[in-house]
């Protein structure tokens, strides 16, 4: 990583006195970053392949979202940018979510639904570390990060209910 002069900046995390905290968040926040943008790739082919009278709420859904989660890896990338990291490029990016690959029978919506509920989680618990990681010592970073946990609580609950509705009704 470069050596960025930051005497200007000699208060907070953006102090050299902060230096390696700032670096631990950084890369907490260019996991995040990748995080949405995995999702949005992912969530994009789930939008469009599903088939079926079923899937057409789901598909709707996922669009929504797709806008959502792009604003999440652009709030990241900025934040990064603030506290003087560099934002990934794609060489950089490495998939991890196999859970959200499309499905080999496009009617199997519960693929998706059971998919989204784990990327969810899996941004839950990240986003978890980031707050414990900020707070008392990165409020911008912590509050941002509280925002955009909340929206993916809410996508979580949201495909929960998809699920235990599809459960209901023997179908997953």
């Amino acid at each position: 990583m470069a050596t960025i002069d930051t005497t200007r900046a000699s208060e907070g995390i953006l102090g050299d006195d902060q230096r390696e905290k700032r670096d631990q968040i950084i890369e907490m926040l260019r996991k995040a970053y990748w995080m949405e943008i995995e999702t949005v790739m992912s969530y994009i082919a789930n939008s469009v392949n599903p088939d079926g009278v079923r899937a057409q709420e789901i598909k709707e859904s996922l669009e929504q979202d797709i806008t959502e989660e792009l604003g999440h890896a652009k709030l990241y990338a900025q934040r990064i940018k603030e506290l003087y990291g560099v934002v990934p490029g794609s060489e950089e990016f490495s998939a991890e979510q196999s859970y959200l690959q499309p499905a080999d029978d496009q009617v199997d919506i519960v693929h998706v639904i059971r998919g989204v509920i784990e990327a969810e989680t899996g941004a839950i618990e990240h986003y978890t570390k980031i707050v414990e990681a900020t707070d008392g010592v990165d409020p911008v970073t912590n509050d941002m990060v509280i925002d955009i946990l909340h929206d993916e609580q809410g996508h979580r609950r949201l495909f929960e209910g998809f699920l235990r509705e599809y459960e209901a009704q023997g179908l997953a």
